[in-house]
C-alpha cells in the first residue's frame, strides 16, 4: 500500500483512532480499579445515579452494553451490595435496578475522580480540538453502514 492511498490513509487514521482510545481508556480506567470496579460496572453505577432507578435493558441500552453481559455486571454489583433489583409492583415480572446508599455514596465518589481523570486526558487537546474531535466522532459513530 502507498502511504498516499486512500486504504493506507483510512486504515492509518484507523489504527490511530483505537490506540488512542484504548490508551485514554486504560489511564481512565485505572481509576476505576481504585474503586474495585470494572468500566462497565462503573457504566452502571453512574447511569443509575444520573438517571435513577431503570430496568436492566434501559441500563444495557444506556451503556452499550448486551442484556446478557449486564445481568452479570449488574449481579456483581449486587454481591458488592452496591444495587439491588426491586420488583415491580404493577408488573411482577419488571425488575428496577436501583443504587443502594453504599452504592450511590461509591458513585459519588468515584465519579468525581473519574471525572477528574478524564477532563486531564482531555485537556492535552484544546477547547476547539476537544469540539472538533467530539464532531468527527459523532459523525462516525451515527454512520449507517453500506450494504
Amino acid at each position: 500500500m502507498k502511504p498516499e492511498s486512500r486504504s493506507y490513509r483510512c486504515l492509518n487514521t484507523y489504527t490511530k483512532l483505537m490506540r488512542a482510545a484504548e490508551s485514554v481508556t486504560a489511564r481512565v480506567s485505572r481509576k476505576m480499579a481504585e474503586h474495585d470496579l470494572t468500566i462497565s460496572q462503573f457504566g452502571v453505577l453512574e447511569a443509575l445515579l444520573h438517571k435513577g432507578a431503570m430496568c436492566q435493558r434501559d441500563v444495557a441500552a444506556k451503556i452499550l452494553k448486551s442484556t446478557g453481559n449486564i445481568t452479570l455486571v449488574v449481579d456483581n454489583l449486587e454481591k458488592q451490595g452496591l444495587v439491588r433489583r426491586e420488583r415491580s409492583v404493577e408488573d411482577r415480572r419488571y425488575y428496577s435496578i436501583v443504587l443502594t446508599e453504599t452504592g450511590r455514596e461509591l458513585a459519588g465518589k468515584a465519579f468525581a475522580q473519574i471525572e477528574a481523570a478524564i477532563i486531564s486526558e482531555m485537556g492535552t487537546l484544546t477547547e476547539e480540538e476537544q469540539e472538533t474531535l467530539g464532531q468527527l466522532c459523532k459523525k462516525l459513530g451515527l454512520r449507517e453502514g453500506k450494504k
